[in-house]
């Protein structure tokens, strides 16, 4: 009897101590992830930052790309449109307009007085001036549009505009492009008695302020008493396209920079 009790009583102590061993190496393991749990919170944070920056790097070189394919179509047709000359107001087919970009034209125009507007900061030869912008209705009356005129100084004094001489009627000589929006912020018109102070080409708040249809272009012209400075293309494709090489090339580095850190995360 009493050997079974002293069974039973080792059997009693050999459980306590294996609950009490089951304790501590909980307690222990417990203490091992909470150690990690940090550096596996932190991995997956430098992961996640990598993936999303090499993500949007890559969206910008494959953008530069686009662009650069699309600078060189646009190039292959502007020079097909300078082989074939300059097209009259009459066989513009405004219900495209998306061909006519880039395209010569000529024919002859009546100011829609007294529409005059100044396009601000215009930067020619490090000098701040404005591009002279007005409507024309084309011979016949079939379409009106907006011509640039060129380029004229600003005066010192901002309150001040300068006052540019609109000759009534022209000869329309010059490049058709599809008119800009640009970045705006505030008013876009400033109002008062014209010259007013333009912010952006927007087509449809001018088609409001003269009452009349206006095709969504800008005539640049060439015969002007003003400067002449439009160039038909600021960024040429090649640079597009290192841009594109650049932005990838960055893309690849912060990848593998990204891979190396998550890889230091790790216990």
């Amino acid at each position: 009897m009493k050997q079974l009790a002293d069974d039973e009583q080792q059997h009693e102590y050999q459980n306590d101590l294996d609950q009490h061993l089951g304790i501590l190496l909980d307690m222990r393991d417990s203490a091992a992830r909470d150690k990690r749990r940090p550096w596996h919170h932190r991995r997956w944070f430098v992961l996640l930052f990598t993936l999303v920056v090499t993500a949007g790097l890559c969206k910008l070189a494959f953008w530069q790309w686009q662009r650069g394919m699309e600078k060189t179509a646009w190039l292959a047709q502007m020079a097909k449109m300078q082989q074939a000359g300059p097209r009259t107001l009459a066989q513009i087919d405004w219900q495209h307009p998306e061909s006519l970009d880039g395209q010569p034209l000529q024919g002859k125009a009546e100011w829609i007085s007294p529409y005059v507007w100044l396009l601000d900061n215009q930067i020619v030869n490090g000098e701040v001036g404005y591009d002279v912008l007005i409507p024309v209705r084309t011979e016949g009356g079939s379409s009106q549009l907006l011509v640039n005129l060129g380029w004229v100084p600003a005066p010192s004094d901002r309150s001040q505009l300068p006052n540019p001489a609109i000759p009534a009627a022209m000869t329309l000589e010059g490049v058709l492009r599809m008119a800009p929006g640009g970045f705006l912020l505030g008013q876009n018109i400033e109002p008062g008695p014209y010259p007013n102070r333009l912010q952006s080409i927007r087509v449809e708040t001018l088609r409001q302020t003269i009452g009349a249809p206006l095709a969504d272009a800008v005539l640049y012209q060439r015969r002007t008493p003003f400067l002449y400075h439009y160039q038909h293309n600021v960024m040429p494709p090649e640079k597009h396209r290192a841009y594109a090489v650049q932005w990838l090339g960055l893309a690849l580095v912060v990848l593998s920079g990204g891979v190396m850190l998550t890889r230091r995360c790790s216990p």
